[in-house]
């Protein structure tokens, strides 16, 4: 793991509050941290968790992956897998088993490129179970675990317009 680099946090969070046009003390309101504290995370004076950085971002309006890169917290492949997954997860027009499939696909690759991977929906909370249209995900679905085709005996179709 990287290791913090609180200048560089404080500076980048300095700049997003100006551009976000709020103050210091509206900044700490709306995160829920007390102003003091926040002033000297800026300052790179103090090493706000997790928990205070994820505060701060949803403040902000901005992904809380990239402060916890900025703070050295997260890597930066870590972090490119996770917004991957998130946007993956998010995609209103596709349904869950599809989100399913695309996200096995993805760990396939990452594997298949000497990227490990952690459990492949653990963000997912719905997509482990049935679709909207009661078809369970992952068993029958039509990529295998390695990313190859499976034989569903049915043809993929297109999407109506």
């Amino acid at each position: 793991m990287a290791s913090l680099n609180v200048g560089n946090l404080g500076e980048y969070l300095r700049e997003q509050r100006r551009t976000a046009q709020l103050s210091l003390r509206q900044l700490a309101d709306a995160a829920g941290v007390s102003n003091p504290y926040l002033s000297q995370i800026e300052r790179g004076l103090r090493k706000p968790s997790a928990e205070v950085l994820q505060q701060v971002a949803k403040a902000l309006r901005i992904s809380a992956e990239t402060l916890y890169v900025r703070a050295g917290i997260l890597d930066e492949r870590e972090r490119d897998e996770l917004e991957t997954r998130a946007v993956i997860l998010a995609d209103p027009s596709i349904n869950e088993r599809q989100k399913s499939v695309l996200l096995q696909i993805y760990a396939s690759f990452r594997k298949e490129n000497g990227f490990e991977d952690g459990p492949v929906n653990d963000s997912a909370d719905s997509a482990d179970s049935a679709d909207g249209e009661g078809r369970a995900s992952g068993a029958d679905a039509p990529f295998s675990a390695d990313g190859s085709a499976a034989d569903t005996g049915s043809k993929p179709s297109k999407p109506s317009q």
